[in-house]
């Protein structure tokens, strides 16, 4: 498709000015056809013209040589007929299209030469596509939306050699961002020579042209550091003799790390794969940091470690055969800082023996040990610069006697050690910020130091099955998160800080919160879990199983009255309470109310007319009376999940199977209702992600997800809410929408679907009428060009059954990526 943009004013002194707008766009490719407008719009914002339009226009010279081209003539008068170009009050939008090479972009261009003296405003756009792909790649080099004259066509070779991936656009771009042109060509001819991938060729040349200070940041950020507090980073490095200020800015100005919202570190995994080749390709005995099992084998069993190492990651299910580490070896690391021994495999061989006498190095930072094999840790173990220690599923019951030199300690992670009876002494731990005893099973006490470690911001005790004392924790001024869910033996609930804002309890514990937490709470999340916890939990932690059959009988059937005072509660999770019948008046901050596993539930107290509650999940509540149901599914711009058969009736427009389509005039909001089923049993740690891609009039528009939770054991409907009619202008009268839904897992069946056209008149909301669909059953694939969060709720329902595992039971999964709330997101062409 070839293009043309101009603007005409009328001149006519006796009326308003009116504006008329012909454009005609130039795209190159099969896919302009659909996303005609979205190429339109990008490339307007691209080229300023609704920020400053005289600055962009009248730019263009284009030759007047077509007069002597066969045939133009023709074309000419056809295209001048189709923009009736008398119609001063008009938009017209006319495309040219046919195959590559006969012509489109010349007659376009012989059009605008013949046009566009008499219009005041005027620019032709040409190789739309180019200039779009090239776009991501300018603004990182030239801090601009296009290339400077000169360098358009470093450019365009520059952004095909990332292959339009935006981190290879984000890393050529920084690291050529203010460059010259010959050093420009001689970094691109030696990309395009390079033998390997040309993606792989680009983040190496990235990786190979930092200093040497940079590139150790660099790896031992790839091993260790990805996803890691940014301050935690440089605490961990200080004293390394790296310049890790310096350091992170630089890797952060080529683009080779970035900080999340969160303050995390964060490095793409295609460059952590670069970090890993480039420690394989150093000699082996040169090397700061060991990865591979035959190089680790080696320094530990034979002593062969050299004194420049700083970090070791030993994967142990890697082992052959079993392997024992020589006493003296860890010894002669002596400037080792970093050491993590895990096993992805969660395999319970044994395959490494320890000395009792084994010696640590002194200068450690990280102690990072799965499944630790020793019977105590050895005494020659200094951990006055530790920083985190780390020693999950250890077999030991003491950590150390007496007290220890902490100071440097902010994370202790003792997270399903079944055999420790006791904690140390950690009065000396004034920086300690996190400790989690998650599952340790033989705890029947919390130290009492614990109260006065005035920096912890987390306390996680959850299925601690045998604790019966926790020392008051009222004092704790930067507390934020508790979590004793599944401590069922707890003699009395600890008195908290009100300056926490969460909280994970057990539901027995709910009339023993303080005054403080009921009047003056800053408690913004709140997890109440009963006895009921998924299956695939109980055949992983079968000692949990045997805890949850000996408080059988105790589940509460409401919740106090009380917590409706809770003033800053957004988030409340009841899970797996299986006598609970109601739900009192619930704050009117709440935004999200999930109740999952809860059999009994009948009845709920309606939300106020002011509610900001936008998610409300019921999974396998199926006692819901029918007020009930109707408070949940009337809730007004809200995303609903809950037991169900039938689509409801204030859905209008309706259809068997998967996709819908509509005829309608609306400009407002929806709703869509989709009824799906489990095929068979269905896994507690199966996502469920449900889609729609909708269309209207033929081009595609928005995919909207909607996450939800795993282990429906029937029918249920879910009930999401878009205001994508109002956003977009194009909405013609009597428009064809197509909806179409599909889901990301097999193990449940979309049986029904339903949509229901919401208008605003006033301050009410009138459903319009307008039917009918005709139905379709055909699966869709999510185009994944077209990705727009509308609502970031990707954040902590704790309760990840597909990382039991490997976490703190329902409640304690750590706050990764990978994590995710159940909600709803967009995923929308650019407007």
């Amino acid at each position: 498709m070839s293009s043309l943009m101009s603007f005409s004013s009328s001149s006519s002194p006796s009326r308003p000015r009116t504006w008329r707008y012909s454009v005609f766009t130039s795209f190159h490719g099969p896919d302009v056809r659909k996303t005609f407008l979205s190429h339109l719009r990008k490339q307007f914002n691209t080229n300023g013209i609704s920020i400053d339009v005289s600055n962009k226009l009248n730019a263009t010279i284009v030759s007047n040589d077509f007069e002597d081209m066969v045939g133009i003539e023709a074309h000419l008068e056809k295209m001048q007929s189709l923009l009736h170009l008398d119609d001063e009050d008009g938009v017209m939008l006319v495309g040219i299209c046919g195959p590559a090479g006969i012509g489109k972009t010349t007659i376009a261009r012989a059009l605008y030469s013949r046009l566009s003296s008499t219009f005041q405003l005027s620019c032709f756009m040409e190789n739309l596509r180019e200039s779009c792909n090239s776009g991501g790649l300018d603004e990182y080099a030239f801090k601009q939306s296009w290339a400077p004259y000169g360098f358009e066509n470093l450019a365009e070779r520059a952004t095909e050699l990332c292959s339009n991936l935006p981190l290879g656009l984000r890393v050529m771009g920084s690291m050529l961002r203010g460059k010259k042109e010959d050093d420009w060509e001689s970094m691109l001819q030696r990309l395009e020579k390079s033998s390997i991938s040309k993606i792989d060729a680009l983040l190496r040349v990235g990786f190979d042209s930092l200093h040497e200070s940079d590139q150790t940041i660099f790896l031992l950020i790839a091993v260790f550091f990805n996803y890691e507090d940014d301050g935690h980073v440089k605490t961990m490095l200080a004293d390394s003799g790296l310049d890790v200020r310096l350091g992170l800015k630089t890797l952060a100005y080529k683009s080779l790390i970035h900080l999340s919202t969160k303050g995390e570190i964060v490095m793409h995994k295609l460059l952590k794969q670069v970090g890993i080749q480039a420690i394989q390709r150093q000699e082996p005995r040169k090397r700061q940091i060991l990865i591979d099992t035959d190089n680790i084998l080696d320094a530990l069993e034979n002593d062969f470690g050299n004194r420049s190492l700083m970090g070791i990651s030993f994967d142990i299910s890697t082992i052959k055969d079993s392997m024992d580490i020589s006493p003296r070896a860890l010894k002669r690391m002596r400037n080792l800082r970093f050491l993590w021994i895990y096993n992805s495999r969660w395999d319970t061989n044994v395959r490494v023996h320890v000395p009792e006498d084994m010696d640590f190095p002194p200068r450690l930072k990280l102690l990072h040990w799965e499944e630790y094999p020793g019977k105590c840790l050895p005494h020659t173990l200094r951990p006055e610069n530790l920083v985190k220690l780390y020693l999950e599923e250890i077999k030991l019951k003491h950590l150390w006697k007496g007290t220890q030199p902490l100071g440097n300690l902010k994370k202790l992670n003792l997270n399903s050690s079944y055999n420790l009876e006791e904690l140390p002494d950690l009065g000396n731990a004034t920086n300690l910020e996190i400790l989690d005893v998650c599952k340790c099973q033989s705890l029947v006490e919390i130290h009492s130091s614990v109260g006065n470690l005035h920096k912890l911001e987390k306390l996680k005790m959850n299925y601690c099955g045998k604790l019966q004392v926790v020392p008051s924790l009222f004092n704790l001024a930067s507390l934020q998160s508790v979590s004793i869910a599944g401590c069922y033996q707890l003699r009395k609930f600890p008195d908290i800080s009100a300056t926490i804002t969460e909280l994970k309890i057990v539901d027995t514990m709910l009339e023993e919160l303080t005054a403080s937490i009921r009047l003056g709470s800053r408690l913004e999340d709140l997890y109440i879990v009963g006895s009921v916890i998924p299956n695939e939990y109980f055949l992983t932690h079968p000692h949990v199983a045997r805890l949850m059959l000996e408080r059988s009988g105790a589940d509460i059937e409401r919740l106090p009255d009380c917590i409706k005072d809770l003033h800053c509660l957004e988030d409340l999770f009841i899970i797996g309470c299986p006598k609970l019948v109601s739900l009192p008046e619930l704050p009117r901050s709440l935004t999200r109310l999930v109740v999952w596993n809860c059999e009994s539930l009948e009845t709920l107290v309606p939300f106020p007319s002011d509610s900001q509650i936008f998610i409300l999940f019921f999974p396998n509540c199926f006692k819901l009376g029918p007020e009930a149901r109707r408070v949940i599914i009337q809730q007004r711009s809200c995303h609903q999940f809950l037991p169900g058969r039938d689509i409801p009736a204030e859905f209008t427009h309706r259809a068997i199977g998967k996709s819908l389509t509509i005829t309608s005039n609306a400009c407002g909001g929806f709703k869509m209702c989709v009824i799906f089923s489990p095929k068979s049993e269905m896994g507690d740690a199966i996502d469920i992600d449900l889609m729609c891609r909708i269309s209207i009039n033929g081009c595609p528009k928005e995919n909207c997800i909607v996450s939800l939770l795993g282990g429906v054991r029937s029918e249920h409907l879910a009930i999401f809410y878009s205001e994508i009619l109002r956003e977009y202008d194009e909405v013609e009268q009597y428009s064809e929408m197509l909806f179409e839904f599909s889901s990301s897992t097999q193990e449940i069946e979309i049986i029904e679907c339903g949509v229901q056209i919401l208008v605003e008149e006033t301050s009410s909301e009138q459903v319009l009428d307008n039917d009918n669909g005709s139905l379709a059953d055909e699966s869709f694939e999510l185009d994944a060009s077209r990705v727009k969060i509308i609502d970031d709720l990707h954040g902590s329902l704790e309760f990840d059954a597909s990382r039991v595992d490997t976490d703190d039971a329902l409640l304690d999964a750590s706050s990764t990526s990978q994590q995710q709330k159940p909600g709803i997101a967009s995923l929308d062409n650019a407007k």
